[in-house]
Formats: structure tokens, C-alpha cells, sequence
């Protein structure tokens, strides 16, 4: 049997070694269009900031020792122009060489990947793209030559990475996002946080405008604003590479990239595709997306050998959990944002909270921000996100590892984990969320959201801040009174509004000044998150900056 596999890097190796190691007898053809075939695609960005020294240090494997181990014949520098499904070959060019061949195939993976997004914006030709370890090294050459300024062009994962990686090299870097936010998986009121982190360490951010223009020494904005830029990064999206499946006549679902089943069989059942050119089946809706994450290519090539081996395989829909480094913070997140749930006229439930990293007591311990969003009658859980210094990434993981194991958000209260104070709390911070959702499905607590001020203060609501005068010294939510928590019991005949919109600083005490509140015979409502979440919105911003 003869596999050939179009593309290495994550996917396409991974089907290959799996399959090596499934059947020692199967020729296994890997041919990649770049210079390397088995490298850290998610390194890259670290080794323009010189985190990572040595470009060695990206490259996992070479043809030579991927030969010498799996006697895999891997062929770089090597691209498909075409195939032909009927024939079962694929036409292929030797780009050292310029010569061509044919070969004829058994199976075909198609493992390409995506491409990235280039606007047709006057001067886009001098913008740089970062995919391949070639687009690197251009990249840290241009670094290395001290330029005064740098443009990046988008605010996603790879944009953000970047930015700081060009800002550790001590290049002005300025960071422009056609939207109002950066990284578009967060929620705003989370998104904000990520925002102040960049400027506070030196990215000239810019969101909301696009670039209409990119001339030899700068970038013009929509705004007409124009920044200095000596080079320019473009990190605007990717698009799956359908180049080939699309004229060799195989469905391309509705997503724009190629269509599979659940075993990653194209419309030509020979023929599979993986990773990025793939689309996916999301978890929440059964419909078809994109998500561009390594483990999902390297579990898609896993499925493809299993498949083509005759072994059982598990088709597993994704929830898209993905994280990323901006300075210091980490931000992590799983399943839908509350934008998109909203958009798709869902109904959800949000809460947040805003815990230490572990036991408070113990040194050094780092508030974080966590995001919960489930639904309101079943609990089922749509989605989290968390922001934080440290902590953040294992709580993510264990919320995604609860959504595969279709475990309620009550039902986090319940989860056994790990504890010492070096390293969390007795109710860690997924407990909480757990007591939190608890409390709001079972009906004991009503929460509104940091956007909801206005429809309560409109609906004849007062609004309560339970925190201490001195806390409130530091700002508080416009038009609200202050009783601190300890003193309702013998202060709460002065609120003369039965209905009560009670904020504190994260929640808690809003919570226990609510309960109390709703005993004595007040309509009481706890502002979800607390003074912190509604500083931090959208809203607050726009407040504050009256």
C-alpha cells in the first residue's frame, strides 16, 4: 500500500509516523512544498523576539531522521500542481529541480494547511507573513536590522504574540485591529484587560480602524491617522488551502474549507484531509467550522492512520480551546464567547469571578478573571474564558475536560481537585463558578451583567455598593449609594427603592448583602462580578471617559 501525504508539520506528520508505526510495510510518501517538514509552527513568533535562540531549536525532525526512524521517504521543496482522483496520481514538481513527476497513490491525505490573508491594500506587498520557517527567518532578518518602527496588522493570537515579541527586541511596535477589540474569541469586558496589558508595556495600540494603505515608510489608517512603520507584519487570519482539493473536484463544505466525515474522508473516500483545510464539527451546534489549532491536526492525522489501518476510531467534534502569552498575562479559552451565542440567539447564562491563582494567605498568589457562560435551564456548559498572571490555563483545561465529559456547570462544585495552598484553594476557583452557577439556576441569587446597569436603572432600581468608604474612594458605578455589607442590619431603613441593584467589589459580598437584602423583604439583584468586571467593560470605559 502507498500513502502519499500532501503537507508535513503537525497533521500530515502525524499521520505518517502513526501510520509507520501501525504498518511497518505501507510505503509512506510525505511531500512538503516548504524547506522543512516537521517544525514549531507556534514557536515562531518567539524566536523573532529572540526568546527562542536558535532556529535549530524549531525543527523537530529532518527527512534524514524521519527516515532513519520510521523510513518515511520525505521529499521538501517538493510541490503538488495537481490531482488527478480518477487516476489516483498526483502530479508533482521538484522546486530545486524544476523537474516533474507523476506518482500514483493507494491513499491521499491531504494535509496543506492555510494560507494567510492578504488584503488587496495598496503596498500589501511589503508586508510580511508569519507561516513557514522561510517567513521567519525574512522576518528576523528585517528585525535584525534595528528598524525604529514596526506595524503589526491584526489583534489576533498570532498578532498579539508579535507585538510583544517585537516590543521585547526594543522595536516601537504599533498593533492595528479593524475592531474594536483584540483577540475576538474574549468577551469585551475581558478583552479590555488584555488591551491595558499591551499599552502598559509599550504596544501603540490601535482598534477600531483598518488600514487603507501601506507606503515605504508608514501605514495610513481609515481614520487618516498614519504611523511610522519601517516594516510591516501581516496577521490578519488564515484561510484553509483548498487549492487542490478544490480542482481535483472534492466537496468544499460551507465553510470554505474541505469537507470530511468523521473519520476525515474527503467526498473521494481514497482521499482524507486534516488540519487547518479541514473544517470541523462544533461541538455546540453540530455544524460545520474552522478552528487552526495544532492538536487538532495531530489528532486528525492519529484518526486517519487508525482509519486507513482498519483500527476503530472516535469521531470528537471541537470546542476550540485555545490559549495564548501576552506579556504577562495568560489568556485562555474554550467554546463560545457570549458575542456569538448572542449572535446566534441562544440562550445563555454568564457569570464571573475574579479569584486568586491559590490560597491568599500563601505568597504571591495572582487574581485572575474567569468567564463562565452556560445554559440557563439544562446548565450545560457553552463556554469559558479566563484572563490572569498565573492559574488560568489548568482552570481552562479542566472547564474544557467538564464540556467533553458533559458535566454541568453546578456540577463543578463537585470536582475533586488538587489542592495545597502553593497551588490553589480548598474551593478552587472551579468550584466557585460551580457555586456560583448553583446559585443562579437553582434561583437562590439573581445576578444582572455589567451591561445591564441601565435597563435595571430604568426599570426603577437603586443602586447599591456594599463595599467600605475607602474602597469607594477608588471609583464607584455611577449614581450609586454606599452601605457597607457589615452594616445593612442596622442601616437598611435608609433604602427606600425596594428594588436593589447591589454591587461589591468581585461579587461575593454582593451576594451575601443580596441575600440578607431579599430576608428583609427587598427585591434584591447582585451585579455578577462585581465593581471589578463593570470597570473593566466597555461600558465603564465609556463612563469614565465622560
Amino acid at each position: 500500500m502507498r500513502v502519499i501525504i500532501i503537507g508535513g508539520v503537525a497533521g500530515g506528520m502525524s499521520a505518517a509516523t502513526r501510520l509507520r508505526r501501525l504498518d511497518e510495510t505501507a510505503e509512506i510518501i510525505v511531500l512538503e512544498k516548504s524547506g522543512h517538514v516537521s517544525y514549531a509552527n507556534c514557536g515562531l513568533p518567539y524566536y523573532v523576539g529572540g526568546v527562542i535562540e536558535n532556529e535549530k531549536d524549531l525543527l523537530l525532525q529532518t527527512p534524514a531522521s524521519l527516515h532513519a526512524r520510521f523510513r518515511l521517504d520525505v521529499r521538501v521543496s517538493t510541490e503538488v500542481l495537481a490531482i488527478n482522483s480518477a487516476k489516483k496520481t498526483v502530479a508533482v514538481k521538484d522546486l530545486l529541480t524544476q523537474e516533474t513527476t507523476e506518482l500514483d497513490y493507494d491513499k491521499l491525505i491531504l494535509s496543506p494547511g492555510a494560507s494567510p490573508v492578504v488584503p488587496p491594500i495598496p503596498g500589501i506587498e511589503r508586508g510580511m507573513v508569519l507561516r513557514t520557517v522561510e517567513d521567519v527567518e525574512k522576518i528576523a532578518s528585517s528585525v535584525g536590522k534595528n528598524p525604529k518602527s514596526a506595524v503589526v496588522i491584526g489583534g489576533g493570537f498570532i498578532g498579539v504574540e508579535i507585538a510583544e515579541n517585537l516590543i521585547h527586541r526594543r522595536i516601537p511596535t504599533a498593533l492595528i485591529e479593524a475592531t474594536d477589540q483584540v483577540l475576538m474569541p474574549l468577551d469585551p469586558e475581558l478583552a479590555t484587560l488584555v488591551a491595558k496589558e499591551m499599552r502598559s508595556k509599550g504596544v501603540d495600540l490601535h482598534l477600531g480602524s483598518s488600514v487603507v494603505k501601506i507606503s515605504p515608510t508608514n501605514v495610513e489608517l481609515a481614520n487618516s491617522q498614519v504611523i511610522d512603520a519601517e516594516i510591516v507584519i501581516l496577521a490578519i487570519g488564515v484561510r484553509p488551502e483548498i487549492g487542490l482539493a478544490k480542482a481535483a473536484g472534492l466537496e468544499i463544505g460551507v465553510r470554505n474549507g474541505i469537507k470530511v466525515d468523521d473519520f476525515n474522508r474527503t467526498s473521494n473516500l481514497d482521499i482524507y484531509a486534516i488540519g487547518d483545510a479541514a473544517e470541523k464539527t462544533d461541538a455546540l451546534d453540530g455544524n460545520a467550522t474552522l478552528v487552526p489549532l495544532a492538536n487538532l491536526a495531530n489528532r486528525h492525522g492519529r484518526v486517519v492512520a487508525d482509519h486507513i489501518c482498519g483500527l476503530k476510531t472516535r469521531p470528537v467534534k471541537t470546542i476550540g480551546t485555545a490559549i495564548v502569552k501576552v506579556f504577562d498575562l495568560m489568556i485562555a479559552t474554550t467554546g463560545w464567547n457570549e458575542k456569538r451565542l448572542t449572535a446566534a440567539n441562544r440562550s445563555h447564562q454568564a457569570i464571573h469571578i475574579h479569584p486568586n491563582s491559590h490560597a491568599g494567605y500563601y505568597p504571591d498568589a495572582k487574581q485572575m478573571a474567569l468567564k463562565l457562560i452556560f445554559d440557563p435551564k439544562s446548565g450545560e456548559i457553552l463556554g469559558a474564558q479566563g484572563v490572569g498572571i498565573e492559574g488560568v490555563d489548568k482552570r481552562i483545561d479542566v472547564i474544557a475536560t467538564a464540556m467533553r465529559g458533559e458535566i454541568t456547570a453546578p456540577e463543578l462544585a463537585d470536582l475533586e481537585l488538587a489542592y495545597a495552598p502553593p497551588f490553589g484553594s480548598a474551593k478552587d476557583p472551579v468550584n466557585m463558578l460551580g457555586y456560583v452557577a448553583e446559585n443562579v439556576l437553582s434561583g437562590v441569587s439573581k445576578v444582572a451583567q455589567w451591561h445591564e446597569i441601565d435597563e435595571y436603572r430604568d426599570k426603577g432600581f437603586e443602586l447599591l455598593d456594599v463595599r467600605t468608604a475607602s474602597e469607594c474612594g477608588n471609583g464607584v458605578i455611577p449614581g450609586a449609594i454606599n452601605i457597607p455589607v457589615d452594616e445593612i442590619r442596622d442601616r437598611y431603613r435608609e433604602l427606600k427603592n425596594k428594588n436593589i441593584l447591589v454591587n461589591c467589589q468581585m461579587g461575593l459580598r454582593g451576594h451575601t448583602a443580596s441575600m440578607l437584602l431579599k430576608e428583609l423583604g427587598y427585591n434584591a439583584v447582585n451585579l455578577d462580578g462585581g465593581y471589578l468586571t463593570w470597570s473593566n467593560s466597555p461600558a465603564a470605559i465609556k463612563e469614565m471617559s465622560r
